[in-house]
């Protein structure tokens, strides 16, 4: 029911739906206000009555009590009757009963008759006689429930006209508020490249936070733009490298066929061969990772991962010597809220950076916080500068262009840590480390 109410709405403008609902609105509060004054014109009428026959009875009463016969207004029939109900005067008496009379008697007004009801109020007078008189007031109410019926007609129809004229008014009304937002949307068809949306001024402040949030908006997307466009330039820079030296290469070894330097060649295609085949599996991760397509968060022990990955990291160091990595972990485990792949690639990146630039040994620490666990990674060799620092984790970034190439980096490794740890909401960081080198700070959310 409720998808196919959205699809009876879906082609229907602004304009349209908030002067139907409005509209709508309107209808059922002029209709309700309707059926209550038809419900309270009957006592409206009667009351009317009851105030002029009200009048009439007080100057009866005192006619009646000074001894003179009180007359009878027009539309009005002034009675005097004995306690009883008989007629005291020189008219047949009113058709009343004896219920009735005793309640006039009391000073309630009463309604007598079926066919032809009348309206009566009453007052119990002394004459200079001493004799007690009822005088009783009346007159008929023939044409108060058509008046009634009519009344209410009227006011279903005035709630109708009512609801057309506000719907005409609120079209309107809305057509000239949202006016300037359409003039907005014109002008954000026509924005160059690079151009912004005027903002108003300060007093329309819808629409002056509208156009702030245009302005936002185009930002963002200039921003990713500028970011696709030099991820895709840097991206077909770093392939054309290992792919051209391939192609060189295999020419060479097609030309020469030497079976020494054809052994040669093989192992230099394989180089370039591995180097691509890490270039292309990082531009999938970041890919994977931009579009969020991340495994589900999971409980994970970074004392086991970061041991599993000492075990796995073999890689020399500058001085072409295996380099020692010592693992430092102030309990036994550490649970951090990421994925078991996730953490691989993050401290195998880690691990290979620093074996590649450390002079003597790795340092691996692992603390745990109340709220987060920390893994730094320090070693001692030159380390990042302060300028490199806020960019070392950029993509395709390298602090030493030729010192990168040399080691086989394509700078996508530190890039790909950050982007899986800030997609946890975990963050990363370099500094200085004790030993004179860099240290590289990864925290993650610690798993409940």
């Amino acid at each position: 029911m409720r998808a196919s109410s959205g699809g009876r709405w879906a082609g229907v403008s602004l304009r349209l739906r908030i002067t139907a609902l409005a509209t709508a609105v309107t209808l059922a509060c002029l209709l309700g206000l309707a059926m209550v004054a038809g419900r309270g014109l009957g006592p409206l009428l009667t009351n009317a009555v009851d105030d002029e026959l009200q009048a009439a009875l007080s100057g009866a009463a005192r006619d009646v009590v000074a001894g003179r016969a009180p007359a009878s207004p027009d539309g009005l029939e002034v009675r005097v009757l004995d306690t009883a109900g008989g007629s005291a005067d020189d008219g047949a008496p009113p058709v009343l009963t004896r219920d009735q009379v005793r309640t006039l008697k009391a000073g309630t007004p009463v309604t007598a008759g079926d066919a032809q009801p009348v309206r009566w109020h009453g007052v119990v007078a002394t004459a200079p006689d001493g004799s007690q008189r009822l005088v009783v007031v009346g007159t008929g109410l023939v044409g108060q429930q058509a008046a009634k019926d009519s009344g209410g007609r009227w006011l279903l129809v005035t709630a109708l006209v009512g609801s057309v004229v506000a719907g005409v008014a609120i079209w309107f009304a809305v057509g000239s508020a949202l006016l300037p937002v359409a003039r907005m949307r014109q002008s954000v068809r026509r924005l160059a490249p690079g151009a912004r949306v005027a903002v108003p001024d300060a007093a329309a402040g819808e629409l002056r936070a509208l156009a702030d949030d245009f302005n936002v908006l185009l930002d963002r997307q200039d921003a990713v733009t500028e970011r696709l466009r030099r991820f895709t330039g840097d991206a077909a820079h770093e392939l054309r490298s290992p792919v051209a030296s391939i192609r060189v290469q295999s020419e060479v070894a097609v030309a020469n066929p030497d079976p020494q330097l054809s052994q040669e060649v093989h192992a230099d295609v394989l180089a370039d061969a591995e180097r691509l085949s890490a270039l292309l599996d990082g531009l999938m991760a970041l890919a994977r990772s931009d579009a969020g397509e991340l495994p589900p968060a999971d409980s994970v022990d970074l004392v086991g991962e970061v041991r599993a990955a000492v075990a796995r990291t073999g890689v020399v160091g500058a001085a072409e010597q295996p380099v020692p990595i010592v693992v430092n972990a102030m309990t036994a485990q550490a649970w951090a809220a990421a994925a078991h792949t996730e953490t691989e690639l993050v401290l195998d990146n880690l691990l290979r950076n620093a074996c590649q630039y450390t002079r003597t040994r790795v340092v691996v620490s692992v603390l745990a916080g109340r709220s987060t666990v920390r893994v730094l990674v320090d070693d001692d060799g030159p380390g990042v500068q302060p300028e490199h620092r806020a960019r070392v984790f950029d993509r395709f970034y390298r602090v030493s262009d030729d010192r990168s190439r040399s080691s086989g980096g394509a700078g996508l490794g530190l890039a790909l840590v950050a982007e899986l740890v800030r997609r946890r909401g975990g963050r990363v960081a370099v500094g200085e480390s004790p030993d004179g080198g860099a240290r590289f700070t990864v925290v993650w959310p610690r798993a409940d």
